[in-house]
């Protein structure tokens, strides 16, 4: 029984991370698109939950791929959170510089994209979006974005919301193999996800 848990918890704890993000998205969308920068105080509050659901789970993040890479983990959580406190002083008027936050989220895309391509427990091609989102978010600082703005934030988009319903449906991938033991012993299970016992921890 405890050999079951231990073997649906890294997927179980990937589905609430999943439902966590969903949450972000709708707060986000709801502040622009139901709301509105014209009433400014319920537009803050609602922008203010979202950017604390976007913490929670960039925190989730950095305990799902600190497996697979310890700093390159920590650095992106560092960029996003980093992001995200920039984005909640704006709010209260007290940003001590008026620098764009992708700045911080572009390379926490791209960070992100390698974590889970070099994973084994996501399909590489999140990882690939992810970083290409990465890119666009680069791409939308230079001059360039003027003319390339609404296909970059389709490109974000769906970068995003494609990784959060994977890990809402589908969780992480976690596959048995069988490893030879002495006789009378039972095969054991065996996870792709590096420090495995951290993974489903949560630490």
């Amino acid at each position: 029984m405890m050999e079951r848990l231990a073997a649906t918890s890294p997927r179980f704890k990937a589905r609430i991370t999943g439902i966590v993000y969903l949450l972000y998205f709708l707060t986000a969308v709801s502040a622009e698109v139901f709301v509105g920068r014209g009433r400014v105080v319920l537009y803050d509050t609602v922008s203010l939950i979202a950017n604390a659901f976007y913490i929670a789970v960039t925190l989730r993040f950095y305990s799902m791929f600190k497996p697979v890479n310890r700093s390159l983990s920590g650095l992106a959580a560092l960029l996003s959170l980093a992001g995200c406190a920039k984005e909640i002083l704006r709010l209260f008027n007290l940003a001590p510089l008026k620098v764009n936050t992708l700045v911080f989220f572009a390379p926490y895309c791209l960070l992100l994209g390698y974590l889970i391509f070099k994973s084994t427990f996501l399909p590489r091609i999140l990882g690939v979006l992810m970083a290409l989102a990465g890119l666009g978010w680069l791409i939308f600082l230079s001059p360039l974005a003027s003319h390339l703005t609404i296909y970059l934030k389709i490109l974000g988009f769906i970068a995003e919301a494609s990784l959060m319903l994977w890990l809402l449906v589908m969780g992480v991938n976690i596959p048995k193999r069988k490893r030879k033991q002495g006789p009378g012993e039972l095969a054991e299970r065996s996870q792709p996800l590096g420090d495995t016992t951290a993974l489903a921890d949560g630490r």
